[in-house]
């Protein structure tokens, strides 16, 4: 992506669950390369706006764009390949647990088009080293710690090159050090040129590391 170019553009949005108003009149823009955090208290309406840009909640009024996607027009066809280009990291990691780090990553590049043997072994080693986890590939999920866990999921996110990261409670499983390892790596991806949303309702890592703030309160996204 072009560094400055409009990445989210949201306007008089509103997001529904279950038929209940979460969040509305929502406007707001993503630029490339920019790091922002998405605060607010649990069932404030976090979740949902991050799932509403990769096509999980709909959107119910207002016009939405992610990566080029309408999302108010958007085919069920055409998801699958918005969502190849946004990385998504979960606060419980959801790794398979019955293969290792490296068949964990495999499996999502088979599953979004890779097939030849020496590119797949070429992008593991990069997104693995990219987050200091280059000699762990052979190891499964339950020999790592939470930290290596989430970096892991991290590399696992940015497989594919996406233009968008986004990280929903990456670092609520984790120690307040750990916490902090995943941010700082957070925030380097951003400055090499990809738009991370961090939802979090952790102040002291965000004061810490400090980036724009958007936050969910009273049903409006207010910066």
């Amino acid at each position: 992506m072009d560094e400055g170019a409009e990445i989210i553009k949201y306007s008089g949005v509103e997001i529904l669950r279950q038929e209940l108003v979460v969040l509305k009149q929502v406007d707001f823009t993503a630029r490339a390369g920019e790091m922002v955090y998405l605060m607010g208290k649990v069932g404030s309406g976090k979740s949902s706006l991050l799932k509403s840009m990769y096509a999980e909640v709909p959107v119910e009024q207002g016009s939405a764009s992610v990566l080029g996607y309408d999302l108010n027009k958007i085919r069920r066809r055409e998801i699958p390949y918005l969502r190849r280009k946004i990385g998504i990291v979960f606060q419980d990691f959801q790794l398979l647990t019955d293969r290792t780090v490296s068949e964990n990553l495999e499996f999502v590049l088979r599953a979004t088009g890779w097939k030849d043997r020496t590119d797949i072994d070429d992008r593991m080693g990069e997104v693995l080293d990219r987050v200091g986890m280059g000699k762990k590939a052979y190891k499964m999920p339950h020999e790592l710690s939470g930290g290596e866990q989430q970096r892991i999921v991290i590399a696992r996110a940015l497989l594919n090159d996406p233009g968008l990261l986004l990280a929903d409670e990456p670092t609520g499983n984790l120690d307040p050090e750990t916490g902090e390892q995943i941010v700082s790596y957070l925030h380097e991806i951003a400055r090499q040129g990809t738009t991370v949303i961090m939802a979090t309702h952790n102040a002291a890592l965000v004061e810490k590391y400090p980036a724009r703030t958007l936050r969910c309160e009273n049903k409006r996204v207010v910066e």
